[in-house]
């Protein structure tokens, strides 16, 4: 007879640890992976994903299961242990089953589960699915109970998650570059295409003063030079002020035109073969933006803001910068606008974009308020720091290098240690001059 219990006993703790595993397993699978599994045709992680989908009765047949696996254990051991040892038997059975249920019902299982959850998910999933149809009457008590009491308590209501679908994935990308499983440039990518519907045109845009146009009313010959001069293929042309922007020039366009007139560059009216400008407001999401150029089929666009004044210029090309990076190719002329310094600072032009600069050096300087480095140093600054100035926040020591008229043109960043951040005295917002 008490060999009999013994092997009740120990089938008790084998399912007991059956559903400690799946428990584990099932909460911890990746719906992601169970979906992409599903798509292939694995009927067992349709399974876990249909398991999932009920998870409030999931959680109730593994509980119950367990609980019911256990405390028969227990029951069972306690009965055999006083039937030996008389009424100090229940402490030793209770000794015992502590043991053996810690260990392998619950310890074991679970670090079993925990390191391969999608495995062993949908190892367990058809057992675990009869035993949701066999518990079924049992589990749509419980339900009602639990509900009525969460109800009684004011704790109903629907999930509510703290981060939204975006940084969920945003939080996971981090994670798993943070356990070394994606790259850094791969997780730049994945952010850069997350950040696309939250990023407006004005955030990539080449602002004015950067841009480089042509006025259409200079002699051709002279016109033709600076288009071959510049390693750009759009260029906007304005007549008698540069805001008044009048069509881009395509140099392909300009090559058929040359042939055209035999070479004599002097007979080229570069305002027949100029292309209309493209006007888009500086507040358009990139992700509109970006399905705009496709739609149009055309990779230039100019910026304007609510006074339809002219801003800036955006391409394709700066949109897909901002999930691939920056591209360059054989024309492009590379400027330094970020060079790291023997003694760990950085130097900036003061036009880098922050997100550039965040990329580039792995940071997580604040883009909300400002786009450039400048900007930034400008807007917590309250005022336009002269050369020599610096200041500390965000976990950097920031000074001016070079100030031309009102543009901040070179700075250098330097992380300043948590503990020196600490200690030191807030600074004022006009700076400290040095």
């Amino acid at each position: 007879m008490d060999w009999l219990g013994f092997t009740i006993v120990v089938l008790c703790l084998l399912v007991s640890a059956f559903f400690a595993a799946s428990e584990t397993a099932l909460t911890g699978a990746s719906r992601a992976s169970m979906l992409r599994l599903s798509k292939q045709g694995n009927r067992d992680a349709d399974v876990v994903s249909r398991l999932l989908d009920m998870r409030e009765r999931l959680i109730g047949a593994l509980l119950l299961g367990n609980n019911i696996a256990n405390i028969g254990a227990s029951a069972l051991a306690t009965g055999i242990f006083t039937s030996w040892f008389g009424d100090v038997g229940v402490l030793y059975a209770t000794g015992v089953m502590t043991a053996l249920v810690v260990i392998f019902a619950e310890v074991l299982p679970k670090t079993i589960a925990i390191n391969a959850p999608d495995r062993i998910a949908l190892a367990v999933a058809r057992p675990m699915r009869l035993t949701m149809y066999v518990l079924g009457p049992l589990l749509r008590i419980v339900e009602v109970i639990v509900r009525l009491l969460m109800r009684l308590f004011g704790l109903a209501g629907e999930h509510q998650a703290i981060l939204s679908p975006t940084e969920r994935l945003r939080g996971a990308v981090d994670l798993l570059h943070h356990e070394g499983k994606v790259e850094k440039q791969d997780r730049d990518m994945l952010g850069g295409l997350l950040d696309l519907r939250e990023l407006q045109v004005s955030d990539v845009m080449i602002h004015r003063t950067e841009m480089m146009m042509i006025n259409a009313d200079m002699p051709p010959d002279e016109l033709v030079r600076e288009v071959l001069a510049t390693e750009y293929t759009r260029i906007p042309l304005w007549r008698e002020k540069p805001e008044n922007i009048i069509g881009v020039l395509h140099a392909k366009d300009l090559l058929r035109a040359i042939r055209a007139s035999d070479g004599d560059t002097s007979r080229i009216d570069v305002s027949t073969i100029a292309l209309p400008p493209w006007f888009v407001p500086e507040m358009r999401p990139l992700a509109e933006q970006l399905k705009a150029f496709r739609r149009r089929k055309t990779h230039f666009a100019l910026v304007v803001d609510e006074y339809g004044e002219v801003e800036g210029l955006v391409t394709l090309e700066d949109i897909l910068e901002e999930i691939v990076g920056d591209i360059s190719d054989e024309h492009d002329v590379v400027v330094a606008g970020v060079r790291a310094q023997p003694d760990g600072s950085v130097v900036v032009d003061g036009s880098v974009p922050i997100r550039d600069l965040n990329r580039a050096m792995d940071w997580h300087l604040p883009d909300e308020e400002a786009t450039t480095v400048a900007g930034l140093v400008i807007h917590e600054a309250r005022s336009i720091p002269d050369r020599g100035q610096s200041f500390t926040f965000h976990g950097f020591r920031f000074r001016v290098l070079r100030r031309e008229r009102n543009r901040i043109t070179a700075l250098r960043i330097s992380p300043v240690p948590r503990e020196a951040e600490m200690e030191e005295p807030k600074p004022r917002r006009a700076g400290t001059s040095f």
